[in-house]
């Protein structure tokens, strides 16, 4: 008897000891408005954080935390993803986005405005991509991939860029085989020529490699066919970049006398080709983007085209160009959706923009600030707005490494 009543309390302490027993989590976020287009989770959620990756996300989560976010009132997403910038920092004059004054450092840029991954859109190439790999991608916290440039020495400007002889499939291909952590398809840019050959060439590279393709499409005179390129010579998967550009040199997707889309720009998006908006200094405008989006033709990835240029000009930054979009008629959840998870599957790295369980912890918090905003692009043409986007906190692999308010508890400074 006395055996049994022992058993008997040590099971009712067991079993006590283990309903009161709390999980701990690294960060615990508390009442955001969860955006999750993966998901399908547009609602009020928490979301618990231990060991860098995700562990929960349910409508109320108890538990002890190392920090806890009070995200009332703001949304919480995947980390954004910026599929075109220009990261290749460096100290070569002369040099425009390959190893320059002009490209940036990515983790100076990105965690303020909620971005935890970047894609550098051809600045280097075959050629010079080691000595990008140890000198921005080994030095930052931001995860950095790459579109490699079918050029072998990158995005070095001029003449450099015209080189066919530069230009070599088969080593772009292995480079890219070699380095399959960080590249995820090649580019092709600023080619003058009045013929194909470093599209085909691009495209080549892919094909032996198993990736996309990302085109910076214009510059010749005449101008190429812009169908041509999208549905002859492009692969379903491929990127068409700066695709709401009005430059010359370049055949744009909506015809500026009828204001519609062309039907060409919906057969190849219903191919599965893929639209990037690569924002730039000089590749976005109202006068094509606000018909477009007018008419449903929404881009697969909202990107900046980030360097010096272009984010002191017109573009800014990443949560400045997704405010655009809301103030052309995008809703909230759809511009989450091609800032995150959409760009993942162009890129093929689809354990990132999303918020499943078991993920790398890379999450943007934001506001919706209410105000009278304005909102312009490189010729001047304005558009105003009542909603823009701004980033309260960036959590990249589970840490904090971005809070513009204090909203963690306790707040811990890394430096």
């Amino acid at each position: 008897m006395k055996v049994k009543s022992i058993i008997a309390l040590c099971l009712f302490f067991c079993l006590g000891n283990s309903a009161f027993a709390q999980e701990r989590y690294s960060i615990l976020i508390k009442g955001g408005h969860v955006i999750d287009p993966k998901n399908q989770i547009d609602q009020v959620m928490d979301i618990a954080i231990a060991e860098g990756k995700i562990v929960k996300v349910d409508k109320h989560i108890e538990g002890e935390a190392v920090q806890v976010v009070n995200a009332e009132g703001l949304y919480v997403t995947p980390g954004l993803i910026d599929i075109h910038g220009h990261h290749f920092f460096g100290t070569e004059p002369n040099s425009y986005l390959r190893n320059s004054f002009t490209a940036l450092p990515p983790d100076g840029f990105t965690f303020r405005t909620g971005v935890t991954t970047v894609v550098d859109a051809g600045s280097p190439g075959w050629r010079s991509f080691e000595t990008y790999k140890n000198q921005t991608i080994a030095h930052s916290k931001t995860r950095v991939l790459v579109f490699l440039n079918i050029i072998g020495e990158g995005m070095r400007g001029g003449a450099y860029e015209q080189n066919m002889n530069d230009a070599d499939p088969k080593m772009a291909a292995l480079v890219a085989r070699q380095n399959k952590e960080y590249i995820v398809g090649f580019k092709v840019a600023h080619f003058e020529g009045y013929d194909w050959t470093a599209v085909d060439r691009t495209v080549e590279a892919g094909n032996l490699a198993n990736l996309p393709v990302m085109v910076d499409f214009g510059g010749a005179e005449p101008p190429l066919p812009l169908s041509e390129l999208l549905l002859n010579h492009l692969r379903k998967g491929d990127i068409f970049t700066h695709c709401y550009t009005q430059l010359p040199g370049r055949e744009f997707i909506v015809d500026t006398l009828t204001k519609k889309v062309k039907p060409f720009a919906w057969e190849a998006k219903k191919q599965g080709r893929y639209f990037d908006v690569g924002y730039g200094g000089a590749s976005f405008a109202f006068s094509q983007a606000i018909p477009a989006i007018k008419e449903g033709f929404y881009p697969d990835g909202i990107s900046t085209d980030l360097h010096t240029g272009s984010m002191n000009a017109a573009m800014k930054d990443m949560l400045n160009v997704m405010s655009k979009f809301l103030v052309m008629g995008m809703d909230l959840s759809k511009v989450i959706a091609v800032s995150t998870w959409q760009p993942a599957q162009v890129i093929k790295r689809e354990e990132l923009g999303n918020l499943s369980v078991g993920t790398e912890a890379d999450i943007a918090i934001l506001a919706l600030k209410k105000g009278d905003f304005g909102f312009f692009d490189r010729v001047g043409y304005k558009i105003t707005g009542k909603e823009k986007l701004e980033c309260e906190m960036t959590i990249r692999a589970g840490e904090i490494v971005y809070d513009l308010n204090g909203i963690a508890y306790p707040i811990v400074v890394t430096k």
